[in-house]
């Protein structure tokens, strides 16, 4: 029974071959609570094979399949494998195939099987088990964990006879459904209902991709290879965006299928706002703000929580409250939707005077203890293996962010008083923050100040998060360079730098701990980012192609298919050329923040409507010749076109149901504004000495002209940073000879 005529062009042509001797994760959500994971040839991967099969709200249910066809077991290894967006399809030799479906917000699985002449089976996976019974057509298991029943049945409803664990039926049934509910009675009442709704289930599923990425992503390319990892990366991005409890977005699979307040907001600009996915982010800080600690009495009044679990809410982190702060801001400054800030701006003001009463210092700093970063592993005695008391620089931009959005909501709210203060802290904090964590020997910023009020210079990742807090552009030039040559490899940026004593080269490895690794040395890829866009900052855009076409061929053709993954070693294994992918296999942050880039720094659209403006300031690479996509602001869209001849460039841009004022950015030319309203065609051409700027009504008739000539003081800072950061590289690995952490455990 192939469906055939359930499939998508559009959705077909991303199809990914997997070869055995890759042996990739592939993984699937209902967009729910559920998720199905395995790998294409052999799910034997050291720490996920454990999460393998289905998953629900944090249960393991059964841990994958085996099938048979005519009396002979299926081996995995021996077939071909392909990935699509809504499927996997397995190819075994004599024309037998199997496909492997999940449905949007349905707790089923379809196993398909075609071309087997007399019989089928399938034999569940998973410790402890065993049948508890049978009832109609279905046979009756007890999951792996938690409280929740399988029910295993034909396809097309014919009988399935249970044999050793194996359940059999005629090879003209289809295949298996196997279902998940809690009582035997509803898993085999959606065996029913799927049966006959099962083919309008698959096409709303394949429709939804398809809407999804017509509608928000729409991207072609000069280069197929941008084009269809950024299809794939949206694609599994999306799946992480589900209704477990309520709106939100995994922190990531396997082991993170929950929501956790840091890594939700920092994933919200590339999951949902660069794409216009606004319900979805309202629905998301709309249910956050409901599991805030309204207590005052409490130390933790005014966060939202770091872990948002089934059964677990957890306050324990400093980073997650201004995060959900500054998206609010930057949703409105997308969506143009200044309803929810009267919804929300109680819980803006208890987040910040929460911090203000309980953790703020005469300096305007915010303290936190060591495990309230984002750089939070502790050991087996709660001591953190990467001490970041008592203020860490990124927590202090945060900080500094989420006061300044505070200051616009309560503006916009007519709160003066509160306004008033916290501009005045926000202020004198990053006036403080200019002097003590910078000194006269270091080319970049002080990691955090510690309780004796001592800047600790360890050289990380995290001083990019907090360049809005001095104006020193030579500085800045300085600290990205020092931090892409010292922490930036080709395939990311890692959380230490390889002279530190702690550097622990190899997450994975028997010479140490995972955990000590974590955070110091081992690469997170949601830190792409951040580097990518300090480089594109500062000019330097195709430095930071390099980095972010090496996570495009990564998602394409390492680790999960189509997505990335949490962490990789910082230094390749003996004898390979690339690091080991290690953590989650996919990471909600790792995704969103390629994508935010992308959206937000290479193609340059960054709207805020709270300012009925638009910054349109493309940085696009010279590989790419040519390039159109979508971009959802507000109540309208943008459909935009690029194309590269010679030297000279040219930016279309066709506003439908969004009057906004354009900015238009192109280094080293003067800034151009004008009034943009909808149903006009913006034309940007960039020449040698001037841009020409033209916009069109409707019906093609020019309303304006005019020309952006050379800025003397752009070309004199471009130049600047160019000299200062000619010849960049990325990080290399160093010898292990000498290594202190390695030695010592050997």
């Amino acid at each position: 029974m192939h469906n055939h005529q359930l499939s998508s062009e559009a959705l077909d042509k991303m199809k990914i071959f997997v070869p055995a001797e890759a042996n990739r994760a592939i993984s699937f959500t209902n967009k729910e609570a559920a998720f199905y994971f395995t790998q294409s040839h052999e799910t034997n991967h050291m720490e996920h094979a454990h999460f393998a099969g289905m998953n629900i709200a944090k249960n393991r249910i059964f841990s994958g399949y085996g099938l048979m066809a005519d009396q002979v077991k299926l081996d995995n290894r021996n077939s071909e494998v392909n990935v699509y967006p809504y499927k996997l399809e397995r190819i075994y030799g004599g024309g037998l195939t199997e496909e492997l479906w999940m449905f949007d917000y349905k707790n089923i699985v379809e196993v398909g099987i075609a071309g087997a002449v007399n019989t089928i089976g399938i034999e569940l996976k998973g410790e402890q088990l065993d049948p508890i019974g049978s009832q109609e057509e279905a046979v009756i298991f007890r999951s792996m964990e938690g409280n929740w029943i399988i029910a295993v049945s034909s396809i097309d409803g014919q009988a399935v006879q249970l044999e050793d664990h194996l359940l059999s039926s005629k090879a003209n049934a289809g295949g298996f459904y196997i279902s998940v509910a809690k009582t035997a009675v509803e898993a085999i009442a959606l065996i029913h209902t799927t049966r006959s709704d099962r083919r309008r289930w698959k096409r709303e599923r394949i429709q939804r991709m398809e809407n999804f990425l017509q509608q928000h992503v729409h991207l072609t390319s000069s280069d197929p290879e941008l084009a269809l990892a950024m299809n794939w990366m949206n694609i599994t991005m999306d799946q992480l965006v589900t209704r477990q409890q309520g709106d939100g977005i995994y922190a990531g699979l396997p082991w993170f299928n929950e929501y956790w307040g840091r890594d939700q907001f920092i994933s919200l600009p590339g999951a949902c706002l660069v794409i216009g996915q606004f319900e979805t982010a309202r629905n998301i800080l709309l249910s956050f703000a409901e599991f805030q600690n309204t207590d005052e009495q409490s130390i933790f009044f005014g966060r939202v929580p770091n872990i948002l679990a089934p059964e677990n809410i957890d306050y324990h982190t400093t980073d997650g409250t201004p995060r959900f702060i500054i998206q609010l801001q930057d949703y409105v400054k997308y969506s143009g939707d200044t309803e929810i800030i009267k919804e929300l701006y109680p819980a803006v003001r208890n987040s910040i005077e929460g911090s203000i009463k309980h953790w703020v210092d005469d300096k305007g700093y915010l303290m936190h203890a060591d495990n309230e970063t984002w750089m939070d592993a502790r050991d087996a005695n709660l001591n953190s293996y990467s001490p970041r008391d008592t203020r860490a620089n990124d927590i202090q931009a945060l900080w500094y962010n989420q006061l300044r959005a505070g200051v616009y909501f309560a503006e916009f709210m007519n709160d003066k008083e509160n306004a008033s203060k916290w501009s005045d802290i926000a202020e004198k904090l990053r006036r403080h923050f200019a002097a003590d964590f910078r000194d006269e020997t270091h080319p970049y910023l002080a990691d955090r100040l510690d309780a004796q009020d001592q800047a600790e210079f360890a050289l990380r990742p995290n001083q990019l998060f907090a360049f809005d807090m001095f104006e020193d552009e030579d500085f800045k030039c300085r600290a990205t360079r020092t931090a892409w040559e010292e922490l930036v490899y080709p395939w990311g940026v890692a959380s230490l730098d390889r002279s530190h004593p702690l550097f622990h080269p190899f997450h994975l490895t028997p010479h140490y701990h995972k955990d000590a690794a974590y955070h110091n040395g081992a690469v997170w890829l949601w830190l792409n980012g951040i580097a990518m866009q300090r480089m594109i900052e500062l000019g330097q855009e195709e430095t930071a192609y390099k980095l972010f076409k090496n996570m495009n061929w990564q998602a394409l053709n390492l680790g999960v298919v189509g997505g990335l993954a949490e962490n990789m070693d910082a230094y390749p294994q003996a004898g390979e050329r690339w690091a080991k992918l290690t953590g989650a296999y996919l990471q909600a942050w790792s995704n969103a923040e390629h994508l935010r880039v992308w959206y937000q720094y290479f193609l340059g659209l960054r709207p805020d409507l709270i300012q009925h403006t638009l910054t349109i300031a493309p940085r696009i690479p010279g590989e790419l010749q040519s390039l159109d996509y979508l971009a959802k602001i507000g109540a309208g869209q943008i459909a935009a076109s690029y194309k590269q001849v010679a030297a000279d460039r040219t930016y279309h841009y066709i506003f439908t149901d969004i009057a906004v004022d354009v900015v238009i950015d192109i280094v080293p030319f003067e800034l151009a504004k004008l009034e943009v309203q909808p149903g006009c065609k913006l034309t940007v051409k960039q020449l040698e000495d001037h841009l020409h700027i033209t916009l069109q009504d409707r019906d093609a008739h020019v309303i304006k002209e005019l020309s952006a000539a050379l800025s003397e003081s752009r070309t004199v800072e471009a130049e600047r940073n160019c000299k200062m950061l000619v010849g960049v590289k990325f990080a290399e690995p160093l010898g292990l000879e000498n290594h202190p952490v390695i030695r010592e455990k050997i």
